[in-house]
């Protein structure tokens, strides 16, 4: 393997681990800035009050968005896999 195609691939699996997180991020994200919203607006400061709403919320991204990271993270092992018999060449 040479060294760009390392480089290559290790971007390549840096860009795919960051589109697999997004959706969990965005929706804890979201719902902590409602969450903070509302704690604004009724004047209630409770720290605690955040992590279940942000906890359900990325259990929702995950049970919406499990599938397709699985496939996804399927596809990539099986795209790994493939060039490990032309790894140890350089």
């Amino acid at each position: 393997m040479t060294p760009e195609a390392a480089v290559a691939l290790i971007q390549k699996a840096l860009i795919l681990a960051i589109l697999l997180a997004a959706p969990m991020l965005i929706f804890g994200l979201v719902a902590g800035v409602l969450i903070s919203v509302l704690q604004a607006v009724t004047q209630v400061q409770e720290m605690t009050l955040t992590f279940i709403p942000k906890m359900l919320a990325i259990a929702a991204a995950m049970f919406i968005f499990g599938q397709w990271i699985l496939v996804t993270l399927m596809s990539f092992t099986r795209e790994i896999f493939a060039l490990l018999p032309g790894a140890g060449h350089a």
